[in-house]
Order: structure tokens, then C-alpha cells, then sequence
């Protein structure tokens, strides 16, 4: 049968399952809600922290719930900045070195700034800034 007389149902099938992009919808969606209190906390905290000096931010950032909060809130948004970008690449790059190219870049570049970003966090507050 000529492609032309085909309907959408029939073209799409056997192409896969439709369920297959869900699951990084999903994940959008969650770290899209878990970044809401984050972020409301931290923009709180860096208000309070405006009046002060480099030694009030490192003694706020020392305090245990701090320091964790940071750190989550840190991962949580570089997973969602890696996942959103996922999405985009795979649906509008269509040349296969290319979008694998890019999707290590992109997993290699949220894994290292997300690193680098925790590790500062850690390293001023486990005290080693001073």
C-alpha cells in the first residue's frame, strides 16, 4: 500500500512504544517540584545574607542544614538542567554523531559543574575556606 493512503495510526506502528518518553517527563515534573522549596529557601537566604561579609556566609553555609540544603539543591538542579537538555537534544538533532556528541557533552559537563559546585559547598563548610 502507497504510503500517501496510509493514516498517522498506521504509519506509527511498529515504531515503539509511545510510553518510552514518560519516564523523563516524570522526571522533569519531580525535580521540577522538589526545585520550588529549594529555591524559595535560597533566594530567602541570600537575601539575609546581602547585609553581611564573606565570614556570615561561611559561618550560614557551616551549619549542617545549610550545607545539605545547598548541596540538594545544587544536585537537583543540575539533574534537572541535564534532563531538560537530554529532552531537547534528542528530540531536535537528528544526525547520530552528532546527538550522541552532544549528549556525553552534556552529561559530562552537569556531572563536573555539579561536582565541582558540591565540593565547594562541602569544602567551605567542613571549614576548609578559611
Amino acid at each position: 500500500m502507497s504510503a500517501e493512503f496510509r493514516t498517522p495510526l498506521s504509519r506509527a506502528r511498529g515504531l515503539g512504544s509511545a510510553k518510552h518518553g514518560a519516564t523523563h517527563w516524570v522526571a522533569e515534573r519531580v525535580s521540577a517540584i522538589a526545585l520550588v522549596p529549594l529555591v524559595l529557601w535560597a533566594v530567602f537566604g541570600v537575601i539575609r545574607l546581602a547585609a553581611g561579609d564573606y565570614g556570615v556566609a561561611v559561618d550560614w553555609v557551616g551549619q549542617p542544614l545549610n550545607a545539605v540544603l545547598l548541596v540538594l539543591l545544587v544536585a537537583v538542579a543540575f539533574w534537572h538542567m541535564a534532563t531538560g537538555v537530554r529532552v531537547i537534544i534528542e528530540d531536535y538533532i537528528h544526525k547520530m554523531l552528532t546527538k550522541t556528541a552532544l549528549l556525553l557533552a552534556n552529561m559530562f559537563i552537569a556531572v563536573l559543574a555539579g561536582g565541582l559546585a558540591i565540593f565547594s559547598i562541602l569544602k567551605v563548610a567542613l571549614g576548609g575556606a578559611l
